[in-house]
């Protein structure tokens, strides 16, 4: 079955570089066009403690975490716009997208709104405990997406 619609989680790490280079081969062999995406995960616990402070820290503290914020986003969008210029350089049609949240969901949701036929993405290798605590974003997603799944293991594993 030809894929035409290739969803692509990203993540800047040399898995990510893996995950974008299987994706890429997939879609010359299949005429097929990418849609790169990256969650920017804010962590709840990070926020937490400072729920009781006084309302001019908590100003302060969200404006610092929105700047913080703004660098990350700055910093995807620019490597997620260097992803599409590779692949548009190879003749592949690609755009790109990044969100703010938790990243299996996002990935299930994008894939659907956007029609994906596939979704490719990495897998560290979380196992146990470590798995329980931090979560699975590709078992959430082969569990939960409406098309196929090819998930890139971690080269360590």
């Amino acid at each position: 079955m030809p894929y035409k619609k290739i969803l692509v989680a990203l993540d800047d790490s040399p898995l990510g570089q893996q995950v974008f280079e299987q994706a890429l081969a997939l879609a010359k062999q299949n005429g097929a066009n990418l849609m790169l995406f990256h969650t920017i995960l804010i962590d709840n616990q990070t926020l937490t403690p400072y729920i009781s402070l006084y309302n001019e820290q908590l100003a302060e503290f969200s404006y610092a975490m929105r700047e913080q914020l703004d660098k990350e986003i700055e910093k995807v969008r620019h490597w997620l716009d260097n992803y599409a210029k590779i692949a548009e350089a190879q003749q592949i049609t690609a755009e790109w997208d990044c969100k703010i949240g938790e990243p299996g969901r996002w990935i299930r949701d994008l894939a659907n709104s956007w029609n994906a036929d596939l979704i490719v993405l990495g897998r560290r290798g979380l196992k146990g405990i470590s798995e329980m605590f931090l979560g699975s974003v590709s078992n959430y997603v082969v569990h939960h997406a409406n098309c196929s799944v090819l998930v890139i293991q971690h080269p360590e594993q």
